[in-house]
């Protein structure tokens, strides 16, 4: 399924199949959480960077819905844990889907799904919607995140090392990616 929103960015292509279509969402959704996973900022004595992952992923689940949006989702950390340089940092491989990081890339999925269904029920159209929707979004990043983290740090140090540091940057990306999408739903 195809949201209205993915289809006034050109996301759909009424010439082409409707699997070519899904096709080139999931790659395209794919391409752009690689992109945004580059930008990537260490923080001090914690393994897992501030990136821009989480922003793309809520773009993506707003816009393309929750099974396109999942398995583009699906197909970046395939890429990456095939060796793509799609991670953070630019780096790839299968450690990573099993090493400090890996909940939260799997987080990723959840936060799709959840996103991605919000939006299909209208979560998308309103400013306080998409609020409510990304938090809960965040929400399913942060938690496999924290929960996977503790195999790596004492379970007393995973907030403190794998939630705290990024609030100001998961409010941030949330209300940017909230803001973006209802005024160009209605200037599109």
């Amino acid at each position: 399924m195809s949201l209205p929103f993915a289809q006034s960015l050109g996301l759909r292509y009424p010439s082409l199949s409707p699997t070519v279509q899904t096709i080139l969402q999931v790659v395209l959704g794919s391409l752009f959480i690689a992109l945004f996973a580059q930008v990537s900022i260490p923080i001090p004595l914690s393994p897992v960077p501030i990136t821009g992952q989480t922003f793309a992923v809520l773009a993506l689940a707003m816009a393309l819905g929750s099974r396109n949006a999942v398995l583009a989702v699906l197909a970046y950390i395939a890429e990456g844990a095939s060796g793509a340089p799609v991670f953070a940092g630019g780096v790839g491989g299968p450690l990573h889907i099993v090493g400090p990081t890996a909940g939260y890339l799997f987080g990723f999925i959840l936060c799709a799904a959840i996103c991605g269904k919000l939006a299909e029920l209208g979560f998308d159209r309103t400013y306080p919607k998409m609020l409510v929707a990304m938090t809960l979004g965040n929400l399913a990043i942060f938690i496999p995140g924290v929960f996977w983290l503790t195999r790596f740090v004492p379970a007393e140090q995973a907030l403190a090392l794998g939630f705290v540091p990024f609030i100001p940057g998961a409010i941030l990306k949330t209300l940017a990616a909230a803001a973006v999408f209802p005024p160009l739903r209605k200037r599109i």
